[in-house]
C-alpha cells in the first residue's frame, strides 16, 4: 500500500484550551448524563402512576444525599444544554464568532445554567 503524505488533523493537545472548547467537550460528556438522569425521571413518573406506596419508596430513594447531588447536577445539565442550544442558535445567525464574543457568550451560558439551577433548587427543593 502506498504511503500517504497528506497533512493530519491537529490533536486537542495542540490547541490552547479556552472556555468555549472546554464547555464544548463537557457538553458532549454531559449529554450521556442526561440519558442516565432521564431514566431516573421516568422511574419517578412510573412510581407516581403506580400509586402512593411506590411513589413514597422512590421519593425515599431520591432523598439520599448522593442521589440529591446527582439530581442537582442533572438539573444543571438540563439548563446547560438549553443554554448551549440557544448559543448555537445565535451562532447559526452568524453572530458572536469573534474570539472575545465567543468567550463572552460561552461564559453567559455557564452563568445562566448555574443561576437557573440554583433558582430552581432554591424555590422547589430547599424551601
Amino acid at each position: 500500500m502506498a504511503q500517504s503524505f497528506r497533512p493530519t488533523s491537529p490533536h486537542l493537545s495542540v490547541w490552547r484550551f479556552t472556555l468555549t472548547m472546554t464547555l464544548s467537550i463537557l457538553h458532549r460528556i454531559l449529554g450521556v448524563g442526561l440519558y442516565l438522569g432521564t431514566i431516573l425521571f421516568v422511574l419517578w413518573l412510573g412510581a407516581a402512576a403506580l400509586g402512593q406506596e411506590q411513589l413514597a419508596a422512590v421519593q425515599g430513594f431520591f432523598g439520599h444525599p448522593i442521589i440529591q447531588i446527582g439530581l442537582f447536577l442533572y438539573t444543571w445539565t438540563l439548563f446547560h444544554h438549553m443554554a448551549g442550544g440557544i448559543k448555537h442558535f445565535v451562532w447559526d445567525t452568524g453572530a458572536a464568532f469573534g474570539p472575545a464574543e465567543r468567550e463572552i457568550i460561552t461564559l453567559a451560558t455557564l452563568v445562566f445554567s448555574i443561576a437557573a439551577t440554583l433558582v430552581v433548587w432554591a424555590v422547589f427543593v430547599w424551601l
